[in-house]
């Protein structure tokens, strides 16, 4: 996976962001990393939370898709001025809630930009085809059962990967492309 700038993620609409992160961020490809961990426990002491994060933080720093989880950390409003609780995209809430302060207007054009709903319409049914174009179908009831299993899961894949197109192809007609490439 090729490292996205901090431009490209400025750039880059939510969902882009998401599936870039879910497969290539370092801390899922550690495998052992609870998505808890990023945050800071009820009750554990600052400077247990101020080492881990420390450690967190290097974790992050190596991270070829670093740039798309800050980018996604600011559009979701994560962190607080007033606690240190989280590290998202390399960086803690507090630093967060900093760079949010700063990037106040570009961060609300780029969530109205992702609110589009014929867009999410679109996210949401790419998601879907991923997860079904990727899942295992079930493997016990015999051969007749996988079979049953996978020309079931062939179908739905074929039917959201027209509606996919159809969208596709009604957004690029009304926006001037005319004929996909």
């Amino acid at each position: 996976m090729h490292r996205m700038t901090s431009t490209q993620a400025r750039h880059t609409r939510r969902a882009v962001l998401q599936a870039a992160v879910e497969a290539g961020a370092a801390c899922a490809q550690l495998g052992s990393l609870d998505p808890g961990e990023w945050f800071r426990e009820d009750g554990e002491g600052i400077g247990v939370w101020r080492t881990r994060s420390r450690e967190l933080l290097r974790v992050c720093k190596g991270c070829p898709v670093l740039n798309a989880c800050q980018e996604l950390a600011l559009r979701d409003g994560d962190g607080d001025q007033s606690s240190d609780e989280l590290v998202r995209g390399g960086m803690t809430g507090q630093q967060l809630a900093r760079s949010r302060a700063r990037q106040t207007k570009r961060l609300a054009a780029a969530v109205a930009a992702d609110q589009d709903t014929e867009w999410r319409e679109l996210v949401d049914l790419t998601v879907q085809l991923h997860r079904e174009a990727i899942k295992n179908p079930d493997k016990a009831g015999g051969q007749r059962r996988q079979a049953m299993a996978q020309a079931a899961q062939n179908t739905r894949v074929r039917e959201l990967a027209a509606q996919v197109r159809q969208i596709r192809s009604a957004r690029r007609t009304r926006t001037g492309w005319g004929v996909a490439a």
